[in-house]
């Protein structure tokens, strides 16, 4: 075999070869998470993440893989996660921000009123799916809305993991279905369909998942007690309105944000914007409370002592470090403290450990190898949309990112889908089905990484709770194997000419 970077030769790995670092992480993990729990994220995870690429390193080098070519592949996947890592590290400083200038205990302090524990998560999971299908980006979703909404969930009593569930539930819902999604967009486009049928012939496996989803979280919510009555959330109204100014003018930012995204707006300069914005309106809306923290965290006297001085100290932390605003309820306390662009570095640690690890598995063709081996076991049409979904999940595991889940699938599978007589939509649909939403719960891939760590709950935590996320890739299976909705090449052929 040649490597098409450096013409150097290398052994074909065997199947077994390709599987050693695999079940070496997998094995590993599993102690890992036995031993540490919710804390494995913290660091010991990302250790064993680099241990099983030096696994993989080990067993590239005896089939005669460079290790100029294994640095190469590395150094790629890191730079593939980049914009993923600066979009963390500005979710970090928006969130800061904007609880310092009480957007989020505006919407707390308002959403407590409106919404009550019965129905929260349904309205949840509705008002994340909106926002996201608005937006086409399920990480923005759950940056702004998402964390508002895990705020006034805690303060009803809800468990944080089921609250988590619903967000993302709804996000990754309305992403999924949005036409300014770039997942939405990158499926149809490996599958060789065009966007707005990839739309509608994913609609018909999507709305029973999305379906299902909300008739569970309904029924969640009129059968579990939270603990919570709807008076035991009066202190946490006046500890909010004594410690921020409250009012429906801070609105106007998330809604800048929403509105720029939709506009096609990157998300990074959207973010920053929102940053920025929220430190604007800290200044504004709160600066009774900017300076009081300010004279907290800045020492008089410092030879850099001058006007505003302690305001720029107070923006500064918000957006990089760690930040409690002191109220007169202690729950509230920790649920408005943040840690900013710092709070963000664990989760990118777990990132670019995930990509060495991703980056070594593809230089030696291990990736390539196990797929080979999956599609020879593909028989009927039923199995064939069951190995796609199989080999989703498996890249979303082992190359630890959304995009190469549904890129490297679309390009192994799309021209045995023609050979089957298939149409390019029933690939589409099967790549978004599992591809897009069972990213969010590996927590080393790049998404799972990510929410978990903007919302600060862990994603064993959270995923088994994402009820459309799980339902998704099952429902497409089941579609696949009971062939209901499978549309052939002929069929589409025939109803072009019909519409001509």
């Amino acid at each position: 075999m040649t490597d098409r970077d450096s013409g150097a030769k290398h052994l074909e790995p065997t199947l077994f070869q390709a599987f050693v670092p695999l079940i070496f992480l997998i094995a590993l993990l599993f102690i890992n998470v036995w031993i540490f729990g919710s804390d494995s994220l913290d660091g010991s995870n990302q250790m064993v993440l680099l241990l099983a690429a030096s696994v993989a390193g080990i067993v590239a080098l005896r089939i005669g893989v460079s290790w100029d070519r294994m640095q190469k592949k590395m150094v790629q996947s890191i730079g593939s996660a980049m914009p993923s890592i600066i979009i963390l590290l500005l979710i970090g400083s928006l969130s800061g921000t904007w609880i310092l200038s009480g957007i989020v205990p505006t919407m707390v302090y308002y959403g407590l009123q409106i919404l009550n524990p019965t129905i929260f998560l349904f309205a949840a999971c509705v008002i994340c799916s909106i926002v996201s299908l608005a937006t086409g980006s399920s990480w923005s979703t759950i940056a702004t809305i998402g964390i508002a909404l895990l705020v006034i969930g805690r303060a009803l009593g809800l468990q944080e993991g089921i609250v988590a569930g619903a967000i993302i539930s709804g996000a990754y819902f309305g992403d999924k279905m949005s036409p300014l999604s770039d997942t939405t967009n990158l499926a149809p486009a490996m599958a060789g369909t065009d966007l707005f049928t990839h739309i509608k012939y994913m609609s018909v496996t999507t709305g029973p998942s999305i379906g299902i989803t909300l008739i569970i979280f309904l029924l969640v919510g009129f059968f579990r007690d939270t603990g919570a009555e709807m008076d035991d959330i009066a202190p946490v109204l006046t500890a909010l309105k004594g410690s921020f100014f409250i009012s429906p003018w801070l609105f106007v930012v998330p809604a800048i944000v929403i509105i720029m995204i939709a506009k096609r707006i990157p998300a990074a300069p959207a973010m920053l914007a929102g940053t920025l914005l929220g430190a604007l309106f800290a200044l504004v809306f709160q600066s009774n409370l900017v300076n009081e923290l300010g004279r907290n965290l800045f020492t008089p006297g410092h030879i850099f002592n001058f006007p505003f001085s302690e305001q720029f100290a107070t923006i500064m932390i918000a957006m990089y470090g760690d930040l409690i605003i002191p109220t007169a309820n202690e729950a509230v306390n920790e649920l408005l403290s943040t840690s900013g662009m710092a709070g963000m570095l664990p989760t990118i640690w777990l990132i670019i450990s995930a990509m060495i690890f991703g980056g070594v598995m593809e230089s030696a063709g291990f990736l390539r190898r196990i797929a080979q081996w999956v599609i020879q076991l593909v028989n009927g049409t039923g199995s064939l949309i069951a190995a796609t979904v199989g080999t989703c999940i498996f890249f979303n595991i082992t190359a630890s990112d959304q995009y190469l889940a549904i890129v490297v699938p679309g390009r192994m599978y799309s021209k045995i889908y023609k050979k089957r007589g298939l149409s390019p939509e029933n690939l589409s649909r099967t790549l978004e089905d599992s591809g897009t939403v069972t990213s969010v719960l590996i927590p080393w891939n790049t998404c799972g990484a990510t929410q978990s760590s903007v919302l600060g709950v862990s994603t064993f935590t959270y995923a088994p709770y994402c009820f459309f996320n799980i339902i998704s890739p099952f429902m497409t299976i089941l579609f696949g194997v009971m062939g209901w909705k499978i549309r052939k090449l002929g069929e589409k052929i025939k109803s072009k000419r019909q519409a001509a």
